[in-house]
């Protein structure tokens, strides 16, 4: 299996069992998001040394070379989706982020509410080096995280961020060793699970009210995404990303 879900004593645990996202991880997630039920608090984390690279690449290529019309498609098929399942969980949700969170499973961390990172962890947004724009709701989360001029620098240009950084910014709660990051997110969320849920409803609702517009970003996105999709430059920036090979950006 590619995510599990285990909900005991209020907690729903949601754990990805591979660093990028397939078709089938995609739709895993977004079925354990909706098996969460009537759990208190939610804990999302990765069994491996990554969180989430985003987009499977290889699957990606698949689709170019199939129809590039319809290769982004998975963006209002699936990773819309999932933000917004998560975006819509009425319960706290705290993320776990050891190693890398790129791309979308950046976009997924971003719609959880308290995020825990290791002191390895590392953050980035990775779209425009392969000729993308953003997707999972990122030019709306990250602004509200960030501020727009962060935001901007992060996704005009692709830097990665340490865990210390992504703490002095804001982007997580908490920055932790390594080796106890599991057991740090776990002990937080359990501490939710017990606490008072009809208030921490009300907490977020009161929040998603006061900065609304996920909706309408997920789906500006989706326009750019599948416009860029068909772009020479995006074709030849996978193809070189998977050859290990720098991109030679034309601008078509």
């Amino acid at each position: 299996m590619t995510v599990q879900l285990e909900v005991s004593d209020g907690l729903a645990t949601i754990t990805l069992a591979r660093p990028s996202l397939d078709v089938a991880t995609k739709v895993a997630f977004l079925e354990a998001v909706a098996g969460i039920g009537d759990a208190r608090a939610v804990l999302i984390t990765a069994e491996g040394k990554n969180f989430c690279v985003g987009q499977d690449l290889g699957e990606h290529v698949e689709s170019l070379e199939a129809d590039p019309a319809t290769a982004m498609d998975t963006v209002g098929e699936h990773y819309n989706p999932i933000v917004r399942a998560l975006a819509s969980v009425a319960v706290p949700v705290v993320v776990a982020l050891p190693g890398a969170c790129v791309g979308a499973g950046l976009g997924i961390a971003l719609a959880g509410d308290i995020r825990i990172a290791g002191t390895k962890s590392s953050f980035g947004t990775a779209f425009t080096g392969i000729g993308l724009a953003s997707d999972s709701g990122l030019s709306y989360t990250l602004v509200e995280s960030l501020g727009s001029s962060r935001a901007r620098a992060l996704m005009l240009l692709g830097d990665k961020i340490t865990a210390k950084q992504a703490l002095d910014w804001g982007l997580v709660h908490r920055v932790v060793a390594d080796d106890e990051l599991l057991d740090a997110a776990s002990k937080l969320a359990c501490i939710l699970a017990s606490g008072p849920t009809e208030a921490y409803r009300q907490v977020k609702s009161l929040v998603a009210a006061s900065v609304s517009g996920l909706s309408d970003a997920l789906e500006r996105e989706l326009r750019a995404q599948k416009h860029l999709g068909q772009t020479a430059d995006h074709k030849a920036a996978v193809d070189a990303f998977l050859a290990k090979e720098k991109p030679a950006f034309t601008g078509r």
